[in-house]
């Protein structure tokens, strides 16, 4: 009896250990994605290379150097955690407009390295908002007269509820 006590418990402590087997399988290498940001930024995505699945049980230091036409060079640049989600860092504006050769690196103990061919564009700005229409001349819209009417209208009936009250009072005397 108690050695099938002991088997039941051992078999429910390594059951209990399964769920856990996924997240040891972290670590080690990582691969890096790395994209433009549509401006003048580089971004990029961090995978575990044995499993697929986003770094998001530490941040890594992830660097940039870049080369680019006419022998511009930027960096190294250490990249920051960025708010696109788990396992995503970005450079912010680095880049001058052109064509630029990326290079990303990641130190042990998550080695990594990534090349990537970027086009930096100067950011966009969006367009200025349309000028408001101009009221007309009789100096009002037909929205504000339609408000002046309901406030007159509400002031009328609290005088004449008012009125009535009063005029209740007096002949109750």
């Amino acid at each position: 009896m108690a050695r099938g006590i002991l088997a039941t418990l051992a078999a429910v402590s390594l059951l209990a250990l399964w769920p856990a087997t996924p997240a040891a399988a972290h670590g080690g290498e990582v691969v890096l994605d790395v994209a433009g940001d549509g401006a003048t930024g580089v971004t990029v995505r961090a995978t575990y290379k044995q499993d697929g699945h986003p770094v998001d049980d530490r941040v890594l230091r992830l660097v940039l150097n870049a080369s680019g036409e006419g022998g511009r060079r930027v960096g190294p640049v250490q990249l920051n955690p960025a708010n696109e989600g788990q396992g995503f860092y970005s450079s912010g504006a680095v880049l001058t407009p052109g064509a630029w050769t990326v290079v990303i690196t990641s130190p042990a103990p998550n080695p990594g390295r990534a090349e990537a061919r970027v086009e930096a564009r100067a950011a966009q700005t969006a367009p200025a908002p349309e000028a408001a229409p101009e009221a007309p001349a009789g100096g009002g819209t037909r929205y504000g007269w339609a408000a002046g009417a309901a406030v007159l209208l509400g002031a009328v009936i609290a005088l004449a509820l008012a009125g009535r009250r009063h005029t209740r009072t007096r002949a109750d005397r």
